[in-house]
């Protein structure tokens, strides 16, 4: 029962299939006429090779525990930990009255026996002359040349003793070996102390390197021009140029790594020893290739990757799938070994929702 006014719609199709119709072909048509804008970008040469990081543990090139040279009493510390020292500085003297009192009487001993060499001497010229005018016998100088020998032997070991105990003096203080900072103190005035025994800590500050443990399979490739940044902790950031100083030829059976050892050039000491450090090294590109932006890239479910580039279809561009191969990164970039050619155009925007083969309206980027 219909209200007054009311219209019964019509089921007969002849009726409504005339402007039905093509409202449903103009539906059905526009995802086919309507192209998807994106921006493209034309990939370059990559110029650029791989690059790695790696953290480790900035060394001093020389750090040594100080030892006294002899035993003995420690008279006077004259160094504190924390302290920077030159090279040749003494840091430590030892108590060394009874030394110098035997040096002094090795050297009156050495005297002595250079006066009885002198004597031997005089009267070894005396005899001669009496000798030539016949007022002694021969055999007599032949006894004052032995007498001489024997007198300026034992002048030269009263003069050796004299230099051996002046060492022995000498080995009462502990110079540094090297400028550097001291690091710790294990002795005091007072204490009695022997060979052996470590008095001072001594770190050099002025060389300082840095050991990383790098994967085995890079050992090859760190054989050539690579380049290296350290980024020191405890610098905030700030880079510091360093070089491969040696490469450890023996890995670690467990880790699987060899040590790389940096060189870090820090001509203003800033570096502490013990400190942590990221190194990021740049090794030269191996293979040619193509760089795209990495937003170009697509991840694929089984892992690997691909990218969309744009080629002409008749007035209109369309979209094409490619599956790529990634050989290196470098920040936004990255390097591309198959998957495209030189002079197409990829796309690094709107690519997410693209569907291989659709239209496109391209932008340059």
């Amino acid at each position: 029962m219909l209200e007054p006014g009311e219209q019964r719609m019509s089921t007969n199709p002849r009726r409504w299939a005339p402007w039905l119709l093509p409202a449903l072909l103009a539906v059905a048509a526009l995802p086919a006429l309507a192209a998807m804008p994106v921006r493209v970008v034309v990939p370059r040469a990559a110029d650029f090779g791989e690059q790695f990081q790696l953290t480790g543990t900035l060394t001093a090139d020389r750090a040594a525990g100080l030892s006294p040279r002899v035993d003995g009493l420690v008279r006077e510390v004259k160094v504190d930990a924390g302290d920077r020292v030159e090279a040749g500085q003494v840091l430590v003297q030892l108590d060394d009255a009874v030394a110098r009192h035997t040096l002094a009487r090795v050297r009156a001993v050495a005297a002595e026996a250079a006066a009885t060499a002198a004597e031997a001497q005089r009267l070894l010229d005396e005899g001669r002359r009496l000798a030539a005018d016949k007022f002694i016998p021969a055999s007599q100088v032949g006894t004052l040349e032995a007498r001489l020998s024997q007198a300026r032997a034992a002048a030269d070991s009263a003069r050796a003793a004299a230099a051996e105990q002046q060492e022995l003096v000498r080995r009462h203080a502990l110079p540094a070996p090297f400028a550097g900072v001291v690091s710790a103190k294990h002795a005091e005035a007072g204490e009695w102390v022997q060979r052996g025994d470590t008095v001072l800590d001594l770190v050099a500050t002025d060389r300082v390197r840095l050991d990383l443990q790098v994967p085995q399979e890079r050992f090859a490739a760190l054989a050539g021009e690579a380049t290296v940044q350290v980024f020191p902790d405890a610098l905030a950031g700030d880079a510091l140029p360093a070089r491969i100083e040696a490469r450890v030829p023996v890995t670690d059976p467990q880790a699987r790594t060899f040590l790389l050892r940096l060189r870090v050039d820090d001509a203003d000491g800033r570096l502490l020893p013990g400190t942590s450090a990221r190194a990021v090294v740049s090794l030269p590109a191996s293979q040619a290739a193509l760089a795209v932006p990495r937003d170009a890239l697509l991840r694929q479910p089984d892992g690997g990757y691909s990218l969309f580039v744009v080629l002409p279809d008749g007035d209109g561009w369309v979209a094409r799938q490619r599956t790529v191969r990634v050989l290196r990164d470098r920040g936004s970039l990255v390097a591309i070994a198959q998957g495209i050619e030189a002079g197409e155009r990829v796309v690094v925007r709107g690519n997410e929702a693209l569907r291989d083969g659709q239209a496109v309206a391209p932008g340059e980027d």
